[in-house]
């Protein structure tokens, strides 16, 4: 190659040693970034392996604690609490009840960890229904808005009772962040926060979550949660949610819609309102699969994926590799 062909303008100088690379990197990816999903058990002196989701478990009340103190050491700012009961019902008491799983694993956490740790709940009724839907169902078995409101309400107060310094609703009903953010106020509640499911679609990817939970669920959620081919209708929903009064925006699933996550990005970005995205078990599962098959390399395989969904605009992720993650970029 002649001089004149010789090329002035060289991108790879930056990219000469991991040094240079660290130092001109556009996205950051850090422990405090992480929130860790878990689940516990109702009656489990054990944890209970989750098939679907290599390394991850049902935590009895005792493994959660320990988990717990585990992603505060890890260097986690927040955990995502799931409860699966014994029992269901029609309108799920089990999650208004104080003694109920979920309510007395948000107690246990709180009271062990304190402010170390974001301590969230998962608000939503799926897991405590016989049924297996987000919410109570009317007359023609179809799942009832406003009667599913007045019982989020209650499950937000018990939630902010036992310990929970967010509240994450995750049932896709219309005004519901109006609704909890009212409870939690008139309750006294209101240093609680909301982290709103704003953009949660209707995703193919949710079947190991389900066997985690123990779901109950026959039929599908299209009638409350996103069609996957829509992107304009999850920019209404977050501004409405942000409207209602939610702290904290979220987008799930991650990597099937990290076009939606920008642009939710971008827009909750403009109002001062922080966006999370999930890296929901569906997409955990098939990594974990391929990396058992020997068709990829594991570690950085998990750190691509969750600095992709930091790309896109997420300002929390919740993983279930967090605490992994976490010690691999320590």
């Amino acid at each position: 190659m002649s001089e004149l062909q010789r090329p002035v303008v060289r991108p790879r100088r930056l990219r000469s040693s991991a040094a240079m690379r660290e130092l001109v990197a556009e996205t950051t990816l850090r422990p405090a970034q992480l929130v860790l999903p878990m689940f516990v058990r109702e009656g489990a002196d054990e944890p209970v392996p989750i098939g679907s989701m290599p390394g991850v478990v049902q935590h009895s009340r005792d493994s959660l604690r320990r988990a717990a103190v585990e992603a505060t050491e890890a260097g986690l700012r927040g955990v995502m609490l799931f409860g699966v009961p014994e029992s269901k019902d029609p309108e799920g008491f089990g999650a208004t009840d104080p003694d109920g799983i979920l309510n007395v694993a948000i107690a246990d956490v709180a009271a062990e960890v304190g402010d170390a740790l974001v301590v969230m709940g998962d608000l939503c009724l799926d897991e405590f229904t016989d049924h297996g839907h987000c919410g109570v169902l009317d007359a023609d078995g179809r799942v009832d808005n406003d009667a599913t409101l007045a019982r989020y309400a209650e499950m937000a107060r018990a939630q902010a009772a036992a310990g929970a310094a967010m509240v994450g609703p995750s049932g896709m009903m219309d005004g519901q962040v109006a609704v909890i953010r009212a409870a939690l106020d008139e309750a006294g509640h209101t240093d609680t926060g909301i982290l709103a499911y704003s953009a949660k679609y209707a995703s193919a990817f949710y079947g190991p979550f389900r066997e985690a939970v123990d779901s109950s669920l026959s039929g599908d959620r299209r009638t409350y949660q996103q069609d996957g081919r829509n992107a304009r209708e999850s920019i209404r929903e977050v501004l409405l949610d942000i409207e209602e009064g939610a702290d904290v925006v979220m987008v799930k699933p991650a990597l099937a819609y990290l076009d939606v996550l920008r642009r939710v990005a971008d827009t909750a970005g403009e109002l001062g309102v922080p966006t999370a995205a999930y890296n929901i078990s569906g997409e955990y599962s098939m990594l974990e699969a391929a990396a058992a098959n020997g068709w990829i390399d594991r570690e950085p395989a998990i750190l691509e994926t969750l600095t992709s969904i930091r790309r896109a605009g997420a300002d929390i992720i919740l993983t279930y590799w967090a605490v992994e993650a976490a010690r691999l970029l320590r």
